[in-house]
């Protein structure tokens, strides 16, 4: 009985093993297909909108306009109903400053300034508190570095 048992397990192992090659086999030769399209048409107010089709078949719509200020501000609706904003703005320096409201109610504001070497550096605050300061530097030899510094709350 003991000889029998190993070589019964054995033999259940082998042909699991014979089994599941070919699901193997097959399974490395399939591929995965993900798509999704995109949309462009002119609003009334010139501003360029969008409509997103999601490869799960959900519908987001995209709706750009100009502010009173001339910039570009962003409404987003996704498939459930719930919405994004961005609302951009020159800040007192001059910069384009924005807000970003989630779907979930979370403000992030982004300020943007001119440093003294001219390049544009960015603090972002998040809706819990947390920061992302991005400070770009000019070298000698004019490429630009980048440090970013995070903080969480």
């Amino acid at each position: 009985m003991n000889i029998r048992t190993p070589l019964a397990a054995a033999l259940i192992a082998i042909g699991a093993i014979a089994l599941a090659t070919p699901v193997l086999a097959r399974a490395d030769t399939t591929t995965k297909t993900k798509t999704h399209t995109v949309q462009r048409a002119k609003g009334a107010d010139g501003a360029v909108d969008a409509t997103r089709i999601n490869n799960k078949g959900g519908v987001s719509t995209v709706d750009r306009s100009k502010g009173a200020d001339g910039l570009t501000d962003k409404v987003v609706t996704g498939p459930n109903g719930k919405t994004k904003t961005t609302d951009r703005y020159r800040g007192a320096d001059g910069a384009v400053d924005a807000t970003h409201v989630g779907k979930k109610g979370g403000v992030t504001t982004v300020d943007r300034t001119k440093g003294a070497d001219g390049l544009v550096d960015k603090t972002a605050t998040g809706p819990q508190g947390g920061t992302k300061v991005t400070d770009r530097s000019l070298n000698a030899d004019g490429t630009v570095n980048k440090t970013v510094t995070t903080t969480k709350p």
